[in-house]
């Protein structure tokens, strides 16, 4: 059967996946999804300061890779729960503390007890300190701890590009029909008839993420893996599902009035098979998507066959490449030196 949306890709050669990275270019209109603050009754979106292409500085509109890892989070939360994945009980009501607000479990961890031995617990209590990394900085098992997990999937900023990308700022003014003459200066309480002003971008916006599935369920202190092969393929898809559900329906700041407008989302996902690194070039740069073929077929002259380059023109292309690639999602293991 033809697709609905056909999109420019090669078919998945190999179920095995070390790692894989997103190059993409994702255009929003109208979106708040990231603020810096505000003045008086004027609120700032944040900005940052890149080199462009002739070496000059620019000003452009910015989403934080906080705020994308905050909704990929919280995706992943979602499907854990649909999916009978295991959640510390932080994680379960979304406690931003995550293990460590899990105090029965830390409590019942065995005094004396290894600073690896803890970590092998935390894996196998929780899918989400396992994929989206912990500093376990409490006192546990009998003495003060700093074990560090890290993260499984990494987002860099999106960036907007300085050509195609605009910032405006609108009047907007509560309304109050009784009181109109009073406003905010009037009454510090916040009620009456007040006046504020607050941004919305569009553009084009450079995506960069990487997600490294042969950590899931490996101990970063022993590099041996605490689960099972079939806790781990759990897991990879319910990670990838969640970073698809991320440019699905990205929340955010203000989405009760400045739900953003998805236009369009292309580029490039690359997987690697083997311990080469999938690669990944911003968006920023207008060949991205040729620069991370030519890469790609870089490196597979240095290990045969080691990483697949999987091009996608739609949000829509998007969706059914990884709809393809959750069920034939086999995480990549590695053996722990000696064995």
């Amino acid at each position: 059967m033809a697709r609905e949306y056909p999109w420019e890709v090669c078919e998945v050669s190999s179920r095995v996946i070390h790692s894989l990275a997103i190059s993409g270019l994702l255009t929003l209109e109208l979106h708040s999804l990231n603020n810096e603050g505000a003045e008086g009754n004027y609120l700032q979106t944040r900005q940052v300061e890149i080199v462009n292409k002739s070496g000059q500085i620019e000003s452009v509109n910015a989403i934080s890779g906080d705020m994308l890892k905050h909704i990929q989070a919280e995706h992943l939360h979602d499907v854990a729960i649909q999916d009978g994945l295991p959640l510390c009980e932080a994680c379960r009501r979304l406690d931003a503390n995550r293990v460590l607000g899990d105090q029965e479990f830390l409590k019942g961890l065995p005094q004396g007890a290894s600073d690896s031995a803890i970590l092998d617990a935390v894996l196998k209590r929780c899918a989400m300190d396992d994929a989206e990394g912990i500093l376990i900085t409490s006192e546990v098992g009998g003495k003060k701890r700093a074990i560090p997990r890290k993260s499984v999937v990494e987002f860099g900023w999106v960036v907007g590009r300085p050509a195609s990308t605009h910032t405006e700022s609108y009047f907007h003014v509560k309304y109050a029909p009784e009181g109109r003459g009073k406003g905010s200066t009037d009454d510090p309480s916040n009620l009456g008839q007040n006046i504020f002003h607050r941004p919305a971008s569009s553009g084009q916006y450079a995506v960069v993420l990487c997600v490294d599935l042969y950590r899931l369920g490996r101990n970063d202190i022993t590099l041996r893996y605490a689960l099972d092969a079939g806790e781990r393929r759990r897991r990879a898809a319910a990670l990838l599902k969640s970073i698809l559900f991320t440019f699905v329906k990205p929340t955010g700041a203000h989405r009760n009035t400045q739900n953003p407008h998805i236009l369009d989302f292309t580029g490039v996902v690359t997987l690697s098979k083997t311990s080469l690194p999938a690669p990944t070039i911003s968006a920023l740069n207008d060949e991205f998507a040729a620069e991370v073929k030519r890469i790609a077929a870089s490196l597979n002259r240095l290990q045969a066959q080691s990483v697949d380059t999987l091009e996608f023109s739609s949000p829509a292309g998007f969706a059914e490449l990884v709809a393809e690639l959750v069920p034939a999602c086999e995480p990549y293991e590695v053996q722990a030196y000696g064995e």
